[in-house]
């Protein structure tokens, strides 16, 4: 009996302890696609597409089979970059099909067909959004999103967003992207983290007039309920994406995900991807692992090869309370990185920064503060444009 109020009262103290860091679980969170009760009558006596990927679920079912439960026609379903079910790897080629499930038609939203077209959206009358979302500007999915939102614009077909909460929605940082490149990467002159849930940037994109020929989508928002954006929200129930494998990895995204553009793995192939970063060629460093084939990274960077870096999976809570990119990291491995070694940026760099100038500073030996004062002014611009679209309370 002893023991049992042991472990209730250190359950409490470490409820009590995530709180004061700055954290709330998602179990807490009503989302947009568990209130069937709101959107269902928006969609009876219609036929609906669904963009989607494995993150749409309500409880422990996909919001498709929900749907398909409740009578809803779905006629089809889009899926984004690691397709419908989830299971390609990042920038790999999603096929369009069938769904084994449902017998459903597929169509990939990535590669060479990124936006919706007249035929695709043939016999639609209204489409669903519901993709779980991470918050960094150089994640597809807000490309995704903002391309079905012309498409339904230019078609006029009505678009309904089930908003879930953004993990690293609580603060905003990271320079602002340059028209010059512009990617499926970045669309939109936002920072790295925005800090907005998927339908607050909806709503920006429509109001600002950021698509095509200033079109306007006739948009719905289902908000969420409970959400708090002060916090990072822990436990999603379904990755994200393959290589975001949990709450230390969604968390980190920001900062490593820099590292794309560079000659460092992110440790995809192993048990632990954007947790780890290394390379062969920096040596210095004591920490090793090997990147293998699996199902999930099939020909990983730097396969069957020793690499040499950083194991960061024990810095969770400093990365939680610093509300900020850590840039550090980029810098060490550039010094770190033999200059006789392969170009340590690739022509990737640019459009995950998003700008020249962030590889210019480092090469340039710039330090942190001085690199970051640079984005302020822009961020400043941006959080003005930002705060007319809210749904829930700012931080």
């Amino acid at each position: 009996m002893r023991f049992i109020f042991f472990l209730i009262i250190l359950f409490f103290n470490t409820v009590s302890l995530l709180s004061q860091v700055g954290i709330q679980f998602y179990s807490s969170i009503t989302t947009g696609a568990q209130q069937t009760e709101v959107y269902l009558p928006l969609l009876k006596n219609k036929k609906v597409a669904i963009v989607t990927n494995a993150s749409g679920i309500i409880g422990k079912r996909h919001l498709v089979d929900t749907l398909l439960k409740h009578k809803v026609k779905i006629v089809k379903i889009f899926g984004p970059e690691h397709g419908f079910r989830g299971t390609a790897d990042a920038g790999e080629k999603v096929k369009s099909g069938k769904d084994a499930l449902t017998k459903i038609t597929v169509v990939s939203l990535y590669g060479s067909h990124k936006k919706p077209t007249k035929e695709d959206l043939k016999g639609v009358d209204v489409v669903v959004y519901d993709i779980q979302d991470v918050g960094v500007r150089f994640y597809t999915y807000i490309s995704t999103m903002t391309y079905v939102m012309e498409a339904c614009a230019e078609n006029n077909k009505e678009l309904i967003i089930l908003d879930r909460p953004n993990p690293n929605g609580f603060y905003i940082d990271g320079p602002v992207i340059t028209d010059k490149y512009k990617s499926f990467l970045g669309l939109h002159h936002i920072p790295i983290v925005y800090g907005m849930t998927c339908g607050e940037y909806a709503q920006m994109v429509n109001g600002e007039s950021w698509l095509k020929d200033s079109v306007k989508c006739k948009l719905t928002v289902i908000p969420l309920k409970n959400y708090d954006r002060t916090k990072f929200v822990s436990g999603l129930p379904i990755k994200p994406s393959p290589n975001l494998p949990n709450d230390t990895a969604v968390l980190l995204y920001p900062s490593l995900g820099l590292f794309e553009g560079t000659v460092v793995s992110l440790a995809r192939g192993t048990n632990a991807p954007f947790q780890l970063i290394g390379s062969p060629f920096t040596q210095a460093m004591n920490f090793t692992f090997k990147p293998v084939s699996n199902l999930i990274s099939k020909k990983p960077k730097y396969q069957d090869t020793l690499c040499y870096g950083l194991d960061l999976r024990l810095l969770f809570n400093e990365q939680l309370q610093r509300k900020s990119i850590d840039i550090s990291w980029l810098s060490l491995f550039y010094s770190q990185t033999p200059q006789k070694q392969p170009v340590f940026f690739d022509k990737n760099f640019n459009y995950h920064s998003g700008n020249e100038e962030l590889q210019n500073q480092i090469k340039q030996g710039l330090g942190i503060a001085e690199i970051r004062e640079t984005w302020q002014k822009d961020i400043a611009t941006f959080k003005k444009i930002r705060l007319k679209y809210l749904i829930y309370k700012d931080f």
